[in-house]
């Protein structure tokens, strides 16, 4: 497995901590990384991601909802819901390729969540995805 790949999922494991906990990202951070080894760049990669969430929560949850048709953010699963909160931080806060965070955020969820769970995931994001590229369909 990727070192991208483990910090996504640890991406995932902290903001899920934070999603059910409301505890401050700090707080969550010291407990998650006394238990977890990561070695420098993957901890920094889930860390970046982590806090870029968080730190932009309001308008990667407004995306969300835009493109979540007929789902509202509090009947998601967790793990889904953090899943793509995860991939749109990538999407807005990195250089990855969005074809690329897709394709981790789809197998993140079928590890964390579960393969009924996968297209879900695809279709949110790729209309998000749409929209930031200007390819939206009107």
């Amino acid at each position: 497995m990727s070192s991208r790949r483990k910090a996504r999922e640890f991406a995932l494991q902290l903001l899920f901590q934070q999603d059910l906990t409301h505890n401050s990202a700090e707080e969550i951070g010291q407990v998650f990384w006394k238990s977890t080894t990561a070695d420098d760049p993957t901890r920094n990669f889930a860390e970046h991601l982590f806090h870029q969430a968080l730190k932009n929560n309001e308008l990667i949850d407004n995306l969300i909802r835009k493109h979540a048709l007929h789902w509202r953010l509090e009947r998601m699963s967790a793990v889904d819901r953090n899943v793509i909160r995860m991939a749109v931080a990538e999407f807005l806060y990195t250089e990855t390729p969005k074809v690329v965070v897709i394709d981790e955020a789809i197998e993140v969820a079928r590890k964390y969540s579960g393969d009924e769970a996968t297209e879900f995931v695809n279709g949110v994001l790729d209309a998000i995805r749409a929209e930031l590229e200007g390819t939206e369909k009107k």
